[in-house]
């Protein structure tokens, strides 16, 4: 009887071990697994059954909140102005959940299940209230966006401020865009026709052109180069260097000439800061061959390229928010060399690149990380976290971006007045890409910053496949989100 005892209480031991580890298993180490299952049920409704947290922009305005429903998800997100702030928000669905944007990237903060979050949730359960998620406050600002978003207008093309000095990325726009509210819908049947009727639209509506699609830079990639010049203390803004009505690309019978005559110098040569006020191309051509791949790539990397920046979030808040990297060539060819030193050939960049090089020169050299979220705060208001502004990099010095300041005021008195408004000394450069199989559309560029004395704001605009020049396309809306930004 003794030994029948011994082996029950045995199994029974034996059993209530195999209960305890596989219940710990399940509910604590295999716990992020299962509730991310797309077959779990209950983690899918549970997750719209809280109310989300609020995305707001830098003035307080409600960009994205969750509203009761009357069904069995609860609750159902709706975003003010949707296609507005669509490339800064993201959208949250029944379908694909949180995808792009700051749904995306700050996911668990939003949804309440943060580990930051942890007494909030604690403190739900012990009041039997609910488990609110966290509420983030983004840098974007209205005013500019909306000016941005205003003056693109039907065009395709992308609008990045930022502030110079902290990196904050002020207006984020996209053109064209789409409405997050048409994939929030509870309807399963409306919801697949709308992310597929999305989705299938030829112009690509819910791609990000500032951060997710790569331009030819035109002319503005000269800023990269001179500064690549500068840095080598072989250069001064005065400085002769050849130019020439045309120059024959090395090793080829293809001549590369300049838009305007004053490009081309006097006696074969140019000063170098009327070489980038007046964009000449044979100059730079000439100037990027003589420096040689490796001091170029070098400077455009300490800039940003090669690298996908990292935009918003991190592994832990959801699925970070990042630029694709931009490209320059390497083991080029003097001739194609020649060509990625204005702009042209196999050189591409995102807009928010561009005006992080228009912001590094506005800060005296220093690269700040750009950022979209200034801070996060619970449901109760308590601050979880608040960005505080960092370096990225410290491309070239201080000198030198005295003098690049120098040369792109240059561009906008000698060459481009009309990008400053009246009274307000602005540092720019304009681009003009071709692009197609015979060049005969072009993505249209201006990037700079203002005041020049004293930054509070550097600008790129792109506007993708028109007929204008970067002054005619571009011009008119830097102009724009500039008297904007000087009005605050």
């Amino acid at each position: 009887m003794n030994k029948t005892l011994r082996q029950l209480f045995t199994a029974v031991i034996v059993l209530f071990t195999i209960l305890g580890l596989s219940t710990t298993i399940i509910t604590a180490i295999r716990a992020t697994e299962l509730n991310s299952d797309t077959r779990n049920s209950r983690a899918f409704y549970h997750e719209f059954g809280a109310p989300r947290g609020s995305i707001l922009a830098a003035d307080g305005t409600v960009l994205a909140k969750s509203d009761p429903s009357n069904d069995a998800f609860k609750y159902q997100r709706s975003y003010s102005n949707g296609p507005l702030y669509a490339p800064v928000t993201g959208y949250f669905s029944i379908s694909q959940r949180a995808d792009r944007g700051i749904e995306a990237s700050r996911n668990s903060l939003l949804s309440g299940e943060s580990d930051s979050l942890f007494w909030q949730r604690i403190k739900s359960t012990l009041t039997g209230s609910e488990n609110k998620g966290a509420n983030i406050e983004t840098s974007i600002s209205t005013s500019l966006q909306q000016v941005a978003y205003n003056a693109l207008g039907s065009q395709s093309g992308s609008v990045v401020a930022i502030e110079p000095k902290t990196g904050r990325i002020l207006a984020m726009v996209s053109t064209p865009s789409y409405d997050p509210n048409v994939l929030t819908t509870h309807d399963g049947k409306t919801l697949t026709k709308n992310y597929a009727e999305l989705t299938q639209d030829p112009n690509n509506p819910m791609l990000n052109n500032a951060t997710s699609q790569l331009f030819p830079p035109g002319s503005t990639f000269k800023t990269v180069v001179a500064a690549a010049a500068l840095e080598t203390g072989q250069y001064q803004t005065d400085t002769q260097i050849p130019a020439g009505a045309s120059y024959t690309l090395p090793g080829t019978v293809t001549n590369l000439t300049n838009v305007e005559y004053q490009a081309n110098g006097s006696n074969g040569t140019i000063s170098f800061e009327d070489a980038l006020a007046y964009s000449s191309n044979t100059a730079f051509a000439q100037l990027g061959v003589a420096l040689g791949e490796d001091k170029i790539s070098d400077m455009a990397t300490k800039l940003g390229f090669g690298s996908s920046i990292v935009v918003d979030g991190t592994e832990s808040t959801g699925s970070p928010s990042k630029a694709v990297a931009s490209n320059f060539p390497t083991s080029m060819t003097d001739d194609k060399l020649a060509l990625a030193s204005i702009g042209q050939g196999d050189v591409t960049e995102t807009p928010l690149q561009n005006a992080m090089i228009a912001a590094a020169i506005a800060n005296d050299g220093t690269l700040m990380r750009p950022t979209l979220v200034d801070r996060v705060r619970a449901s109760d208001l308590s601050v979880l976290s608040e960005t505080k502004a960092s370096t990225m990099s410290e491309p070239f010095s201080s000198n030198t971006a005295n003098k690049l300041t120098q040369m792109m005021q240059a561009v906008v008195t000698k060459d481009s007045p009309t990008l400053a408004p009246d009274g307000v000394s602005v540092a720019a450069k304009t681009g003009t890409a071709q692009i197609g199989a015979d060049n005969s559309a072009i993505d249209a560029w201006v990037m700079g910053f203002a005041p020049a004395d004293d930054p509070k704001i550097a600008i790129a605009v792109v506007v993708h496949n028109t007929t204008g020049y970067g002054i005619t396309s571009a011009g008119p809306i830097f102009r724009s989100v500039l008297e904007e930004a000087l009005k605050q």
